[in-house]
């Protein structure tokens, strides 16, 4: 269980890395006048830290359980 929660959470970091990136590049081509492109981007982000943040609570509870 536990290393499928270390799975999960890299994967949310993998992911919340791979969307800021599209945010910057997104944000520096200057396409996006309105810049509604870049706050989509930054809201995906969001979402994905709080994931991974979830995921890193869970973890914390899960190994000072006891018997974990």
């Amino acid at each position: 269980m536990s290393s499928v929660m270390i799975i999960l959470l890299v994967a949310a970091m993998a992911a919340t890395a791979y969307v800021l990136v599209r945010g910057v590049i997104a944000m520096a081509s200057g396409k996006d006048v309105t810049g509604e492109q870049q706050q989509a981007w930054m809201r995906k982000r969001v979402l994905f830290q709080a994931v991974a943040i979830v995921l890193v609570a869970l973890i914390l509870i899960l190994a000072s359980a006891p018997g974990g």
